[in-house]
């Protein structure tokens, strides 16, 4: 039988009723919700070892080191696998707390307070840019406040993207465009959050640094340190391979007395030494010109004057505004006075960069072929948030930061330049500590 022929007048009503459908050229569809509830069920996912530490752990193993692809299982294959494998890898006593609130913070880094004013920050920048595609396995659109998770778990893990994903349900390609794009975000929108001290905080930065350290006049403590990546055959140099023979960047950070970073600079090759490094920046420019370290002088009972300084370690040169360490041999007792009370204050930063790269593991991790336009950024992203932490009066999570030094398995540089009025300062400064500090200087 002849197949039935379609009549003019349906193909009529079927033409005006495509019409109707396209009214003003839009075809309505169904609209995707946006995930609110993000934190609930990835809370509920990932607040017990089974969960997330095991996969994420076993995810990582994997995916960085092509050890087997999962695809190749049955879905309940592969969970039996991952949960196996990362139930002998995980580490005793790497728990989750069981509180809510710790066990936000253990994951992210910040407090829901912070995590909510880094959303803040940030919100515009993502809205504006839609997130097309960025959904979850249930076809939800990403809230910001799920993208901004994400990110900071990306950055604090240093877990791969797809053990990332798999915390969150998304793919691998999602954590990718989410993380980049609020790292640029928060580039631009947290700059307040990083910048040289006004005067009167810098008077209050100095007091701290005597009332602490003893040290009259000192503006803050000055450390580098490396961020190992990989780079592509076609890209590799002697400059950026580094004295470990590793490839890596170099980090360089001033911090005040709570361990907050008052200037940085980064994207210089791993292969330079912290003295040269330090005659590249714009702050060693500044302060040899006379605007910056330029405030006001304090003067001893001898009328012996003390310009503001920072203090850094002996890779460093020594400088009338940068005071280095006295050699070890031979010293005095003014001499060891004044090292004792040097290395307290410099420890600080010390501390700020294992703490930084503790909390973002991301810097902590080789970093397998990244750009190296995009690395600074990176780096940059994760100081202001450990300034951020430190600026909404939330904790520093102590048990996250490197146990050892942060540039671990790197000889200790030494620097042999001498300037006469650095000298002169730290001699005058060593009198004073040996003297015991005669009368309170005037300010």
């Amino acid at each position: 039988m002849a197949p039935h022929k379609k009549s003019k007048k349906s193909k009529r009503e079927l033409k005006k009723l495509k019409k109707r459908k396209n009214v003003n050229g839009v075809v309505p569809v169904e609209p995707k919700t946006i995930e609110s509830d993000w934190w609930d069920a990835f809370w509920h996912k990932n607040s017990s070892t089974q969960g997330f530490i095991l996969l994420s752990l076993t995810l990582s193993f994997l995916s960085d080191r092509c050890v087997l692809e999962v695809a190749d299982f049955s879905p309940d294959s592969s969970r039996t696998l991952l949960f196996l494998l990362s139930y002998v890898m995980l580490p005793r006593g790497c728990l989750v707390p069981n509180d809510e609130a710790e066990g936000f913070k253990y994951f992210f880094r910040v407090s829901k307070k912070t995590f909510g004013y880094i959303c803040s920050l940030v919100r515009e920048d993502l809205i504006s840019r839609p997130p097309s595609g960025l959904i979850n396995i249930e076809g939800r659109l990403l809230s910001v406040e799920k993208q901004v998770a994400i990110a900071l778990r990306r950055l604090a893990s240093g877990e791969s993207q797809v053990s990332v994903g798999a915390a969150f349900g998304v793919g691998q390609s999602t954590v990718s465009q989410v993380t980049w794009r609020f790292i640029e975000a928060l580039e631009e929108r947290a700059k307040h959050h990083l910048k040289w001290p006004d005067s009167n905080r810098m008077e209050e930065i100095k007091s701290k640094f005597e009332a602490f350290f003893g040290l009259l006049n000192c503006c803050g403590a000055i450390d580098a340190t490396h961020i190992i990546m990989t780079l592509p055959a076609v890209q590799t140099s002697d400059d950026w391979c580094d004295p470990e023979n590793n490839y890596s960047m170099l980090l360089q950070g001033i911090v005040d007395h709570e361990m907050r970073f008052l200037d940085i600079v980064t994207g210089w090759p791993g292969g330079m030494t912290v003295s040269r490094l330090l005659k590249c920046t714009g702050f060693f420019k500044l302060c040899e010109g006379g605007e910056r370290l330029n405030g006001n002088v304090r003067t001893l009972s001898g009328g012996e004057e003390i310009r503001e300084f920072i203090v850094g370690g002996g890779g460093y040169p020594l400088l009338p505004w940068l005071l280095t360490p006295y050699e070890t041999d031979g010293l005095s007792a003014s001499m060891s006075t004044f090292n004792a009370m040097h290395e307290a204050a410099r420890l600080l930063a010390v501390r700020a960069f294992s703490q930084v790269k503790g909390s973002w593991r991301i810097l902590n991790k080789v970093m397998w072929r990244p750009d190296k336009r995009k690395l600074p950024s990176i780096i940059l992203v994760c100081c202001l948030l450990h300034n951020i932490i430190i600026d909404c009066g939330d904790n520093l999570l102590q048990d996250v930061a490197l146990s050892g030094h942060h540039d671990s398995g790197y000889g200790e540089q030494f620097c042999k330049q001498a300037d006469p009025l650095g000298r002169t300062l730290r001699e005058k400064l060593a009198k004073y500590f040996h003297h015991g500090k005669e009368k309170a200087p005037s300010k």
